[in-house]
């Protein structure tokens, strides 16, 4: 089980207790005084007739400061202990208090306008860049992030990453269709005519391997033929042979209608069309993808990646502490050109900045019921005398000058009361 969640005590808060103190014993000084001065006046009025404005003064302070007292006292505690209804508010209405305080701040300061324009006005994005900009600050950045990029990589074991890569990227591809993935990548070739610039760079390929590989072929021309051809005869046989080759090989290169160019096009939109259409090509694709994703070496690639990424870290961050005073590396150059980029590009800045503002705003708008939620839940679960003692530590002075005022207040009134009725 686990336990509710205690009131933090602050630091200031023995001094707030000290100050609340002091003005109880204030408060109640000036009610105690009121009450001394209502008696010394009473006892003495016979004798002397003008002290009934002091009595009418001090007793209407008394009624004033006795009834403040009781309305401060009652919202925290029972007055002298004695259960009165509509008294204790606070701890007897703890959890309707934080119900109200959740929605309040749910209501009033959680409205996607609010926080739009106070994100808005910090300029958050800006600062960011300000920040990124400084070269001791990007440093500082990219340590950190290589600090705990080496940490959590080296705190994985590598059969664990092994298996997540099995079941994010290997498993995905074993239910994906590869075959409409092919056929979309065909058609993003052929846009533009691209394939027939590949078509150009095979042809230069295959012209420069006829020119540089001609002793290759003559020899196997001679090696072929029968022994009676004269060598007369095999060298003419390899220059038509070559000739006709690079020829072929010129003229679809130089002539971009050329009959071999057209099949060559009309080959690769039936391939694409098949890879589409046709459930041989398709379940020959799936099977070759399941071949590959089997072939041991696919294992081996994937954790060869890890064990290259993990050291490639590890190294980086070793390097970043053992040496306080290296070069900035390309990672603390990027985020400090990154930095000076948004700041040199005043369009881009305010990108940035209404980016931050559409991802706080977005976060805000979706949380502020779990906001109030959060606020009702947690003062729920607070002690209630622990929470009238906090609450009254933070308003209970300035509540202490309703009863001051109220005291001074009454007897004002009283004062007016006794001459309205010697006036009448």
């Amino acid at each position: 089980m686990i336990d509710p969640p205690a009131l933090q005590i602050t630091p200031d808060d023995e001094i707030k207790r000290q100050r609340l103190v002091k003005m109880k014993r204030t408060a109640t000084g000036m009610l105690v005084l009121v009450a001394a001065l209502f008696a010394v006046s009473k006892y003495f009025e016979p004798v002397y007739p003008w002290l009934a404005w002091v009595r009418a003064f001090s007793e209407a302070a008394m009624v004033g400061g006795i009834a403040d007292w009781f309305a401060v006292t009652a919202l925290f505690r029972h007055p002298l202990g004695i259960p009165i209804p509509h008294t204790a508010i606070v701890p007897a209405r703890k959890d309707r208090i934080g119900t109200a305080l959740g929605n309040f701040v749910q209501r009033n300061f959680l409205q996607r306008e609010i926080v739009a324009q106070k994100i808005a006005a910090m300029k958050l994005g800006e600062r960011a860049a300000r920040w990124l900009a400084e070269p001791e600050n990007s440093r500082r950045l990219a340590r950190h992030v290589a600090t705990g990029l080496s940490g959590a990589v080296n705190v994985l074991k590598d059969d664990d990453v092994q298996a997540v890569a099995d079941r994010a990227v290997v498993s995905r591809l074993r239910t994906m269709q590869v075959a409409p993935l092919l056929a979309r990548g065909f058609e993003l070739l052929t846009v533009g005519g691209r394939h027939q610039g590949l078509l150009d760079d095979a042809l230069r390929l295959a012209a420069r391997f006829v020119a540089d590989n001609e002793e290759v072929i003559r020899e196997r021309i001679k090696a072929e033929s029968p022994w009676w051809v004269p060598g007369m005869v095999e060298n003419k046989l390899h220059d038509r042979i070559v000739t006709g080759v690079e020829n072929t090989l010129a003229a679809v290169a130089a002539d971009p209608d050329h009959p071999l160019r057209i099949r060559y096009d009309e080959s690769v939109q039936r391939f694409v069309e098949s890879l589409r259409s046709s459930p041989d090509v398709i379940a020959r694709a799936e099977q070759l993808k399941l071949e590959l994703l089997e072939h041991p070496s696919v294992a081996d690639f994937s954790r060869d990646v890890w064990t290259d990424v993990k050291g490639r870290i590890t190294k980086y961050a070793e390097r970043l502490v053992e040496d306080e005073q290296a070069e900035p590396d390309a990672i603390e150059r990027w985020v400090s050109g990154l930095g000076r980029s948004v700041l040199a590009d005043p369009a881009l800045s305010a990108k940035v900045d209404q980016w931050v503002v559409e991802l706080v705003t977005y976060a805000v708008e979706h949380a502020r019921g779990e906001v109030a939620q959060l606020i009702a839940t947690t003062v729920e679960q607070w002690d209630a005398d622990a929470t009238s003692r906090k609450i009254e530590l933070q308003i209970g002075r300035d509540l202490q000058f309703i009863r001051i005022n109220g005291t001074v207040v009454g007897g004002l009134v009283g004062l007016l009361l006794h001459a309205l009725a010697l006036a009448f």
